[in-house]
């Protein structure tokens, strides 16, 4: 047996003014992308924005369904919409904002794990770690790379 630490490093800021001019312009992305969620049931909104290499920005929000599953995240929702317009461009990161009737939250939105692993597939297959802003109003979390929120990624691409 062999005890091994797991340790998770992040960045917390208490304000949207605090984060870098390119992090802040993701935030505001996916603040506008909320406007767009369709969420009857739950009355959970949430909208994420993924920036592509090139600079390029694609929004999403969750819509729901009332034959559930059926909906989608936010964040898949965005990541889709990316690789399906801009194919072949890596997705450098994602920006997610969420909270009840249309309002932002005061603590960060934490994608599900269906979420985190899409957020894998795509760092994997563009070889680029891919950063997550966790937007709050009172405080944001953000991660330099998917490992960091789903340190034991499925990856079917390599045997080990």
């Amino acid at each position: 047996m062999k005890p091994i630490k797991l340790e998770i490093n992040y960045t917390e800021y208490s304000s949207i003014g605090e984060m870098p001019s390119d992090d802040q312009e993701l935030v505001r992305e996916a603040l506008e992308a909320q406007k767009g969620s369709y969420a009857p049931y739950s009355r959970f909104n949430v909208g994420a924005a993924v920036r592509l290499e090139d600079g390029t920005i694609v929004r999403g929000s969750n819509q729901e369904n009332a034959a559930y599953p059926s909906g989608l995240c936010a964040e898949r929702t965005a990541m889709f919409a990316a690789s399906a317009n801009h194919p072949g461009k890596a997705m450098v990161s994602i920006a997610i904002v969420g909270g009840f009737d249309q309002r932002v939250a005061t603590t960060p939105c934490s994608p599900c794990g269906a979420c985190r692993q899409v957020m894998a597939e795509y760092q994997t297959l563009y070889g680029k770690p891919m950063r997550i802003i966790m937007f709050g109003t009172e405080k944001t979390w953000v991660f330099d790379r998917v490992d960091d929120i789903l340190p034991f990624i499925f990856d079917s691409f390599n045997e080990k």
